[in-house]
């Protein structure tokens, strides 16, 4: 069996019961179940919410997207082996910690298997919670050019590159594109001070002004409950992006959740610990991959330039990456996540295959 028959490119295809269209993100892909299912599994599983929440089945995939673009390699490898299992493991431990620890719980009911969630129906916050330990990336460039405000904050001269910044940073952006908001131009990913949130909750879909406490205060929390684990195994929690949204329980209590992914490679920047000491910079995040590809292609600026779309597009599609470079990428996905969960990541020989039967055996939910 080949490396990428083991891969699980393809995740919108699998017949799971439903009687709406297959919504397919980057990574992963959302199967909303029929009212009927939802009602019979909320009963069977004793799932701690209101009887009429819809559910959904979502499952990862092993694609690797960067700078807006899905890539491939030769082969056939239309992914990362171990990537999709990887990043669901690492969430799956971060958000049982929340849940031990008394932060909040998240929108994950029940794990049938490594690369599915069912999840609950949540009304999201419409905000990218990105919080930041370390000046770099994009706010470093940024710095460099002598921008010292950041979402209303103001940051002091004289920082350096990769320096620890002196509190933990709350720079949040819109999630989607929301209009009429003053001040907040309608596009997405848009970066918005507290004052905007405040004067507008509503329109970021807050139930209470309060809530916006709530939220940053489990962003914190959320940050250094990660940051702790990271450190005990020589890594270092440099920025990340939560995201927020509203369920009810069967009480029918209205609460704030964790939603989507938290502390993954794909969502935060991980540095080694040991060579940050030595004054090196080692990436065990998803910034190692878009780092190789700026160094793969001779014009970086293509991956860089955001008018230059159509080219980056053909550059992704004509483009199969050599086996060794999603293999290093595998690699550092693997080793984090064992590092961070202990326990060795299995790879199946065929995913897709495991996952229609679990679905069919213990959750009745395919569609013969």
């Amino acid at each position: 069996m080949s490396l990428a028959d083991k891969v699980l490119a393809v995740n919108n295809d699998l017949p799971i019961r439903t009687d709406k269209s297959v919504h397919s993100g980057k990574v992963r892909s959302v199967y909303w179940l029929t009212e009927a299912d939802s009602r019979r599994l909320i009963a069977e599983k004793n799932y701690d919410v209101a009887p009429d929440t819809p559910l959904a089945i979502m499952v990862i995939s092993d694609r690797i997207s960067a700078f807006d673009c899905i890539w491939h390699g030769e082969g056939g490898m239309n992914g990362v082996p171990g990537k999709g299992a990887a990043l669901n493991a690492i969430s799956n431990n971060w958000f049982r910690l929340f849940k031990e620890q008394g932060l909040a719980d998240s929108h994950i009911l029940d794990i049938p298997h490594p690369f599915v969630w069912i999840v609950q129906k949540a009304r999201p916050v419409m905000i990218e919670a990105i919080c930041r330990q370390y000046i770099t990336g994009s706010m470093w460039r940024a710095y460099e050019k002598g921008e010292r405000e950041f979402c209303g904050i103001q940051l002091p001269d004289g920082l350096k590159k990769d320096q620890k910044l002196p509190e933990l940073l709350i720079t949040p952006s819109t999630k989607g594109i929301l209009r009429g908001i003053p001040g907040v131009p309608e596009a997405d990913d848009v970066n918005v001070t507290r004052k905007n949130i405040e004067d507008n909750f509503a329109a970021f879909n807050f139930t209470k002004a309060e809530d916006i406490n709530l939220y940053e205060k489990l962003l914190k929390e959320g940050f250094n409950v990660i940051s702790e684990a990271l450190e005990n195994i020589g890594q270092m929690f440099v920025d990340t992006k939560f995201e927020f949204g509203y369920v009810t329980d069967k009480n029918g209590q209205e609460k704030l959740i964790y939603m989507d992914e938290v502390g993954t490679p794909d969502s935060s920047r991980i540095w080694d610990a040991a060579e940050f000491a030595n004054g090196n910079v080692v990436e065990n995040s998803k910034e190692q991959f878009r780092q190789l590809l700026l160094n793969h292609f001779p014009d970086p600026d293509i991956l860089l330039n955001k008018d230059r779309m159509p080219e980056r597009e053909a550059l992704a599609r004509d483009n199969a990456l050599p086996e060794a470079v999603l293999m290093k990428v595998s690699e550092i996905y693997l080793g984090v996540a064992e590092k961070i969960t202990g326990e060795k990541i299995i790879l199946s020989d065929n995913p897709k295959a495991e996952i229609i039967e679990i679905l069919r055996e213990q959750y009745q939910l395919i569609a013969d």
